[in-house]
């Protein structure tokens, strides 16, 4: 399956970008090349002015029917940022590091035993943590239960503009299908670190102003075994990257 083709433009839509080439989508070498930085916490790979307001996503393609401004999101000024999504391996291992300088554990956390971010993984690795990604966003915009066939039927067809072979395109639709089940979501997660992405993804698609899929991200928290101190960071650093 093609995932990080698909994955990759759906990150290049965070950007604001407007492709639905198949060829293009979020630069993964540039977010590698940035990468030290954010494990080693000395800055973020993105400027203050990587994201884009939400409203311009009404209609937007795929991502912007995912993040449901069709169900009246509230909008506010809200920004979503490039770094909330696109870098998501390295937001989420970033709020990982200052969790752990926060605690009293002193264990080291270095991604041999944590798991590497996504940005870092290659190949099949990389596909399969895609992958995991990928249901969780479905997921999570499933949360509030009000994608309709009108809807699905339009979705269905921004997916298919960002190219996704058979494979991939029946996978997903299968997701549209399957119960919402936190803990097969969960079970998905080949690492602590994995985990800790489903849920940073999951926090950027949902709405928390909306009990439903606050709800679903607090069901999904004790799925991951993400404790609440942790859940804070990561939801904080998505907010720094809205900043």
């Amino acid at each position: 399956m093609n995932v990080m083709s698909v994955l990759n433009q759906l990150m290049n839509q965070a950007q604001g970008g407007q492709s639905h080439q198949g060829g293009s989508g979020t630069d993964i070498n540039r977010m590698v090349n940035n990468l030290g930085n954010q494990l080693s916490g000395s800055g973020r790979s993105s400027g203050g002015s990587s994201g884009i307001d939400m409203k311009s996503l009404l209609g937007g393609g795929a991502l912007g029917m995912l993040l449901g401004s069709k169900r009246g999101r509230r909008m506010g000024g809200t920004a979503l940022k490039y770094g909330a999504l696109a870098g998501v391996g390295a937001l989420a291992w970033k709020a990982y590091q200052n969790h752990k300088s926060n605690s009293q554990d002193a264990m080291p956390a270095t991604p041999a035993q944590q798991g590497q971010p996504l940005e870092q993984l290659q190949g099949a690795d990389q596909e399969r943590r895609g992958l995991e990604i990928l249901q969780a966003m479905i997921m999570a915009a499933r949360a509030d239960g009000h994608i309709d066939a009108n809807e699905r039927a339009l979705l269905t067809e921004e997916i298919e503009r960002l190219s996704p072979d058979d494979e991939l395109q029946a996978w997903i639709q299968t997701q549209f299908d399957a119960p919402l089940d936190a803990q097969a979501l969960a079970q998905s997660a080949d690492s602590p670190q994995a985990a800790r992405e489903i849920y940073v993804v999951s926090a950027v698609i949902i709405d928390d102003q909306n009990p439903m899929e606050r709800a679903w991200l607090d069901q999904l928290a004790g799925a991951l075994n993400i404790e609440p101190n942790l859940a804070r960071e990561l939801e904080q650093q998505i907010t720094a990257e809205q900043a």
